[in-house]
């Protein structure tokens, strides 16, 4: 009766621990509905864009977006390569501009048009 039971509980977690698999794997391939993108071409006020670079995860707290890039050590290949690059994903462009428009992500959108040449925009996911 005893080894009945602990069979039984090992199925039972080995179920769990399956779902749990097939909820991650699944979650992983989930593809965003929407992008910001924020392409900076220039660096012109150092001192000001620091201000944007510490503001700028505090901004995006409880808009639903999570960073996919955010850098400045890019590898040119065609073009003129940007001084920085960020990617942030969404759920839906409604929660992309939700974000944009917040009070918190207009003071970094101040600053950063103030210390760089840059341009933000968002864009829509696509499913595979």
């Amino acid at each position: 009766m005893n080894r009945s039971i602990a069979l039984g509980i090992a199925m039972l977690a080995g179920g769990a621990i399956g779902a749990t698999a097939v909820n991650a794997l699944h979650a992983q391939g989930k593809v965003p509905g929407a992008y910001a993108v924020v392409d900076i071409s220039k660096i012109n006020d150092p001192d000001v864009f620091k201000n944007v670079v510490a503001k700028a995860p505090g901004a995006m707290t409880g808009s639903g977006g999570h960073y996919i890039i955010r850098t400045d050590k890019i590898t040119n290949v065609d073009g003129t390569a940007p001084a920085r690059f960020v990617v942030i994903a969404f759920d839906t462009v409604a929660q992309a501009q939700a974000w944009d428009k917040s009070a918190a992500q207009q003071e970094v959108n101040d600053l950063r048009k103030k210390s760089t040449t840059s341009r933000e925009f968002i864009v829509e996911g696509m499913a595979e």
